[in-house]
């Protein structure tokens, strides 16, 4: 079913800063925005008298360049109601052809974006989005896809669809997932969800500058496999880069893993300020939530293998197409707990084979990464949960050791 339809959202978000006492307050129309600086100055000088005198400054940022990545596609500008509905009914039919079903949602946004302070900072940005997700169901078997992009040209709409559904097809018949360790190849969704998780493992700012995490306590050594270099990057093409914060700093490539060795936390001012660094342009602010530095575009770097040239490389395993339900376990050892779902294959003398239902996990992100052997050349994007323009990019990987089944108590 498409319900096609067009959203306008404008929000106006003053932050107003007293003697290091940040006070905010936000508003939906222009005719609001001069009340809403008197809301938030009030608010910041209030704060300032009551603790007494100055705090200390987060500081602000000075004026300087953003990153120039091209954020306007006129293909997805293009892609209109009309566009979306049209494609939804071909996928709605060649569900319905293979003798399944459809559900999900193609979309667009268009986004315009200013920020400016009081220390001369003026950033502006137009960007468009495109994104596609799609569950496709025929019988037991399932299979889901999401992606997203600047360009919906990018996320190839139609063949995206085809495979989907020629995976669900091929789903039907599955077969439980005995508990024990594997070998594993994770499809790109997979992938992306693990590596969400590596923010709470030390790469936030909030955790670097209360000692907490790998980059506060283990920055510069090895803990992942050499294949894996993860970055938050604003300025690549791929995912959903924006070149400046909501503080106006300019964003930077941030190394977080590189050839598996621990870099450097996310940053916004007000952390910046406690580890003595600059600000690495990430601060988030969201509706109802206190301003904290966000990895908005995390990117994983590609290999030179295919998927099945992944899955050629194993005699017996496990093909994991997404997890679900994602929590963190353990933040000292990154351990997280979920679900795998839809479109999941044993592995049998290097090709796919029968399929398998969810299974439940417990697993240590880093303990799998340590393992990688394989990285593919083939990157997908999803959205990260809760953050404003945020997404994920992986591409597929492979491991050994991946633990399915319930954690035993000494486990968990």
């Amino acid at each position: 079913m498409h319900q096609p339809q067009d959203i306008l959202e404008t929000q106006y978000s003053v932050r107003a800063i007293v003697d290091g006492h940040a006070a905010r307050a936000a508003t939906g129309t222009l005719d609001g925005l001069s009340e809403a600086v008197e809301r938030a100055a009030a608010a910041a000088r209030a704060l300032a008298r009551r603790a007494g005198g100055a705090a200390g400054s987060a500081g602000v940022s000075l004026p300087a360049s953003a990153p120039d990545v091209p954020l306007w596609h006129d293909d997805t500008a293009a892609f209109d109601a009309a566009a979306r509905a049209t494609a939804a009914g071909q996928t709605m039919r060649g569900a319905a052809a293979a003798g399944g079903e459809a559900a999900g949602m193609f979309g667009r946004a268009l986004t315009q974006i200013a920020v400016v302070n009081s220390a001369g900072v003026a950033h502006h940005a137009l960007a468009t989005e495109a994104l596609g997700t799609l569950t496709a169901t025929v019988a037991d078997g399932t299979s889901h896809w999401i992606d997203l992009h600047r360009s919906v040209g990018a996320i190839d709409l139609a063949a995206s669809v085809e495979r989907t559904i020629a995976e669900a097809v091929a789903g039907q018949g599955r077969i439980p997932v005995p508990d024990g360790h594997y070998t594993i190849v994770l499809g790109p969704q997979a992938a992306g969800e693990l590596l969400t998780f590596l923010e709470d493992a030390g790469f936030s700012g909030e955790l670097a500058a209360a000692g907490v995490g790998l980059v506060a306590q283990r920055a510069g050594q090895q803990v992942a496999s050499s294949l894996v270099t993860v970055a938050d990057d604003a300025t690549t093409t791929i995912g959903l880069p924006i070149g400046f914060d909501m503080e106006g700093t300019p964003k930077r490539r941030v190394p977080l893993l590189t050839r598996g060795v621990v870099g450097e936390a996310v940053t916004n001012l007000a952390t910046a300020a406690v580890l003595g660094t600059a600000s690495t342009g990430h601060a988030h602010i969201a509706r109802e939530e206190v301003p904290t530095p966000v990895a908005a575009n995390m990117v994983m770097d590609g290999g030179d293998a295919t998927e099945a040239e992944l899955i050629a490389g194993v005699e017996n395993g496990i093909y994991v197409q997404r997890f679900w339900y994602t929590r963190l376990v353990d933040r000292v050892t990154a351990t997280i707990t979920g679900v795998s779902r839809d479109g999941c294959f044993l592995i049998a003398d290097g090709k796919l084979a029968a399929p398998v239902a969810g299974a439940r996990f417990t697993h240590s992100i880093l303990d799998f990464l340590g393992t990688v052997d394989g990285v593919g050349s083939a990157r997908r994007s999803q959205p990260v949960m809760n953050v404003w323009n945020g997404a994920v990019t992986a591409p597929a990987l492979r491991g050994h050791g991946f633990r399915f089944g319930a954690a035993t108590v000494e486990e968990a």
